[in-house]
């Protein structure tokens, strides 16, 4: 089975719905950042020792693919899996969760005192990325407001296990 199409030789991809638009169309840079996103995250967690946090990570790269697949897709009617509240909900409790295990969870840290923190940090920020694609793409085409509020809270939730994971807290001085 050969991988290559040749379709995107001259620089056009196709949605999920088979739409045909260029490859630096924002839906595209909003889903592949979101593909970024969890390939990142899939590195991170090869850096994590606690188990829970390891599936907890893999599972939130599972629910990955439901996003990209809402951000990849125009035709919403053609989408078989959708975010729903408790995915939402499922985040807080690991914020929650993991803050709640912090002595002083107030203030700047730099961030990464190891590695396990630091490719946390990296997937973080690649998440508040992909939320300002997300939010740029639902300028010019309707977008789940599941899926912003999701990408939104996942940000969170990757700061707190960051923010869990740092071997010493480095606090910012101005």
């Amino acid at each position: 089975m050969n991988i290559y199409t040749k379709t995107g030789d001259k620089g056009s991809t196709s949605l999920f719905d088979n739409k045909r638009v260029s490859k630096d169309d924002i839906r595209v840079e909003s889903y592949g950042t979101i593909d970024e996103l969890g390939s990142f995250m899939g590195l991170a967690k090869n850096y994590v020792e606690d188990e829970e946090m390891y599936k907890t990570i893999q599972n939130i790269q599972n629910k990955l693919f439901t996003v990209a697949t809402n951000l990849a897709t125009e035709d919403s009617t053609k989408v078989k899996y959708h975010m729903v509240e408790k995915d939402i909900e499922d985040l807080e409790e690991i914020i929650d969760y993991y803050m709640g295990r912090l002595e002083n969870p107030i203030g700047f840290i730099v961030p990464g005192s190891g590695k396990k923190s630091a490719h946390l940090h990296v997937a973080r920020t690649i998440c508040r990325r992909a939320e300002r694609r997300i939010i740029t793409l639902s300028k010019y085409a309707e977008v789940d407001p599941l899926v912003i509020k999701y990408v939104n809270r996942l940000s969170d939730a990757l700061y707190a296990m960051a923010r869990y994971s740092e071997e010493k807290e480095v606090k910012v001085e101005y």
